[in-house]
């Protein structure tokens, strides 16, 4: 749990917590949690993947953007950009770092402008020139099954799932150099074994199910993953259902482990067994205990700087923790059809927030 200190008692809702935290029914909330560690350069947009190198503390960003160059960018512990490779006009999502062979994975889903999806990887301390190498295609499986939902009269719905564009969308390594792989469009997690000792590597299907897939908004299903400290269960996000699955690795046991996390997108697992979740839509992170109950509510959107950027967070999409600190990129991606009623429609310079882990 986290260790906050009461101060005094408000009223019979509000503690007030130590480093202006509060809480409200033993949910601490700290609105002001998320500072800006880093913003992209000029011309450059959409921040969604990120990843850190261990070692030397750099954090890895990619954009996912429609109508501008792509960018794999790489800055400093301390927020300088170091280096950015050009991937032009191919967004991309994911990112993982593999302690293993020094090298950045990266989701590529060119499909979703006439490519081909694949799997790459680049070398840790790369720059403008340095090549990027291609790991696995990620195959074509198709839509999963049908799902039906009970209503409380006895009837039921049918949801049937036509979208079989290949979709990767997050990454993550275990221990042994097995990589998982999220497809938020096939509704499916697949594996690559021995990863950095691989090329034009093989991936098998660990899940093709109906709960990895989604009919809701915004419109991807599996994303964001986690690895239980004994790597036995996998914890994937279901963004558009706003679910976080519990994948049992041996059994392939798929089940909701806990409801209600608005957009829910990027995970990670601390050290304390705590789940962090960048909630897209809710724009805030929240932590969760062991049994999916939520703990905290860090950062919330608190409006546009005069330069153009984000106070706070905004459509928080991926996260990653390094040393004392969670690492979040604010995507800002409008998803309205509607012009002028998103705050995202108005950002022109684009950030990378970090909080402190209490």
């Amino acid at each position: 749990m986290l260790n906050f200190t009461k101060i005094s008692l408000i009223m019979t809702m509000f503690i007030i917590l130590e480093g202006g935290v509060f809480a409200e029914d033993d949910i601490a909330i700290d609105k002001n949690a998320a500072k800006e560690f880093a913003s992209l350069p000029d011309g450059v947009g959409f921040p969604e993947g990120i990843t850190a190198n261990p070692k030397s503390g750099d954090i890895y960003v990619s954009t996912f953007d429609f109508s501008r160059n792509n960018k794999l960018l790489r800055f400093s512990k301390n927020g300088m950009l170091l280096a950015q490779k050009d991937f032009a006009g191919t967004p991309l999502l994911g990112l993982d770092f593999n302690v293993q062979d020094d090298k950045v994975y990266i989701c590529n889903p060119a499909a979703l402008v006439g490519g081909q999806s694949k799997i790459q990887r680049i070398d840790a301390d790369f720059d403008e020139t340095t090549p990027v190498e291609d790991v696995a295609v990620i195959p074509i499986i198709g839509a999963p099954p049908d799902r039906l939902m009970g209503n409380p009269d006895g009837s039921q719905d049918r949801i049937i799932f036509g979208n079989n564009a290949a979709a990767p969308n997050a990454l993550r390594l275990d221990s042994f150099g097995n990589l998982f792989v999220s497809d938020s469009f096939q509704g499916a997690i697949f594996r690559i074994e021995d990863v950095q000792n691989c090329t034009s590597c093989t991936m098998t299907v660990v899940k093709h199910d109906e709960l990895l897939a989604t009919a809701g908004f915004p419109p991807f299903g599996a994303n964001g993953m986690a690895l239980s400290a004994d790597e036995e269960v996998l914890y994937v996000a279901n963004t558009g259902d706003d679910r976080i699955l519990m994948l049992d690795l041996e059994t392939a046991h798929l089940e909701v482990f806990t409801e209600s996390i608005n957009g829910a997108d990027g995970l990670a697992l601390d050290n304390a067994g705590l789940l962090w979740v960048a909630a897209n839509q809710a724009d805030s992170i929240f932590v969760l205990n062991e049994n999916g109950r939520v703990i905290a509510k860090l950062g919330e959107f608190l409006g546009i700087r005069s330069d153009g950027s984000t106070r706070g967070l905004l459509f928080p999409a991926s996260l990653v923790i390094s040393g004392k600190w969670v690492f979040v990129t604010n995507l800002a991606l409008p998803l309205t059809p509607t012009m002028g009623d998103e705050p995202e429609e108005y950002i022109s310079k684009y950030t990378v927030s970090r909080i402190k882990i209490p």
